[in-house]
């Protein structure tokens, strides 16, 4: 056994390296997954299930603040990688602190607008629920948004460790922050009576605390030769980030009106109390994405410093890897949904009731999706995302007007919405496995290669 864990443990460095996040990432990721299967339960029982519906749609929101990033972050996370591939942490440090820099200011912006704008917004009428409850939704919309003003900003520490291929290490914030705040709430309910307002101060709270302790430790000790200093911030470079970021940031403003809208579209539709029904099938089945996102998320930096090296043979190696790692996932998602039924009871009682056609289809809309995750992730790695910009955005009209007809007029009811997803999804089923196909080849032109 002990021989067979250290030749698991050889091979090529960059290999190796991926190994090792992947075993960290599987132990982090199993406490992360406990914790915050736990955390749903005692949150439901605190709250209930028709104001929990109502937390989640509020908190989708949130999405939509990203659309502000500009994509700095994946553009940081490409550039940063290339220059610790060759060792240049003057250029790093560069683009760390021009990074924060920009994002500081557009944050600052958008805080700004959205605070006096919280002052008229009728967030019953947002979220389809009870008029009595205006004044304590404004409330809780300025803490929730309010830190995650402030974790936008910070959680690039998160980036500077994907970039360095230290994944496992960014992965391990999440599960701290998820045990603190289950405790706290646990702890609310025995002292006090289910409340919106101390929930949000919780969930929002901690996250950025524990974001905040861990760029401080960073910055000071592993990272403190590319620590962000306002004598490094410069502008100049801002083209090469936003040049890359700027695409990305297309994806994501397509990726945000498909999958941060289902909660309010739910909400608008079918009732607060139905996004609590979605939500306990759709976070039983993102164990599937969390489980192979494992495998999978080391690989982006590593396939960007291979590009570099013009290491064709160890890309190749990896996707034929990652494909048979795929199939494994899809066997394991069949035994999720055959016990699917009884995992929701263990889970969260008879309180909430999920529909085996909504399961089937959870199932059928992950696994298309991390098919599609093997070819976009090496895209992503060398930069080459215009097709997958213009497919994000024919993607976006293609899941409303989906959603529309099949939820109006073929009244499919909320597996509507996975379909949709699945529909719109045509560049990572169908167009990214032929492009990278081409690029590894070299035999891309046009915007293949673009």
């Amino acid at each position: 056994m002990i021989k067979k864990i250290k030749k698991f443990f050889e091979g090529h460095e960059r290999s190796v390296k991926a190994k090792k996040n992947i075993v960290a990432s599987f132990l982090i990721k199993g406490v992360s997954m406990v914790v915050g299967f736990l955390l749903v339960r005692v949150t439901i029982d605190y709250l209930n299930k028709d104001v929990y519906g109502i937390w989640l749609t509020l908190t989708s929101l949130i999405g939509y603040i990203t659309f502000f990033e500009i994509g700095l972050g994946n553009g940081l996370k490409n550039k940063l990688a290339e220059a610790l591939a060759v060792k240049d942490y003057a250029l790093g440090k560069i683009y760390v602190s021009t990074t924060y820099a920009i994002l500081g200011m557009v944050i600052l912006v958008v805080a700004t607008v959205f605070f006096v704008a919280n002052f008229f917004i009728d967030w019953t009428v947002v979220l389809n629920t009870d008029a009595s409850l205006t004044k304590e939704l404004r409330n809780v919309a300025f803490v929730v948004f309010g830190f995650f003003f402030v974790r936008f900003l910070i959680q690039l520490m998160n980036i500077v460790l994907l970039a360095d291929q230290r994944p496992a290490v960014a992965n391990l914030f999440g599960p701290i922050g998820n045990l603190m705040v289950l405790i706290i709430v646990y702890i609310l309910t025995q002292t006090t009576e289910g409340s919106l307002i101390y929930v949000s101060w919780v969930f929002s709270g901690i996250p950025v605390l524990v974001l905040l302790v861990a760029s401080i430790y960073f910055y000071s000790t592993h990272y403190k030769h590319i620590a962000p200093s306002f004598k490094s911030v410069n502008f100049g470079y801002a083209r090469n980030l936003l040049n890359l970021g700027v695409q990305f940031f297309f994806i994501q403003i397509a990726g945000l009106i498909i999958y941060q809208s289902s909660n309010l579209i739910i909400a608008q539709y079918f009732g607060t109390s139905e996004v609590t029904v979605y939500n306990i099938g759709y976070k039983y089945f993102q164990i599937i994405t969390m489980i192979f996102s494992i495998i999978l998320t080391p690989f982006w930096a590593a396939y960007t410093e291979a590009w570099a090296k013009d290491d064709i043979q160890w890309i190749k190696n990896s996707v034929a890897k990652l494909l048979k790692f795929w199939m494994l996932t899809g066997v394991v998602g069949i035994v999720m949904l055959l016990f699917a039924d009884k995992f929701y009871y263990l889970w969260v009682g008879d309180k909430v009731k999920v529909p085996f056609e909504l399961s089937l289809t959870l199932y059928i809309y992950f696994m298309t999706y991390t098919f599609g995750g093997i070819y976009v992730m090496f895209i992503n790695g060398v930069g080459k995302i215009k097709i997958q910009m213009y497919s994000a955005f024919l993607g976006s009209v293609i899941f409303i007007v989906a959603s529309i007809v099949m939820i109006k007029y073929l009244q499919w009811g909320m597996k509507s919405l996975l379909i949709a997803m699945i529909l719109s999804n045509f560049n990572g089923i169908i167009l990214s496995p032929i492009q990278y196909k081409k690029i590894i080849n070299k035999t891309a032109t046009g915007l293949w290669n673009k």
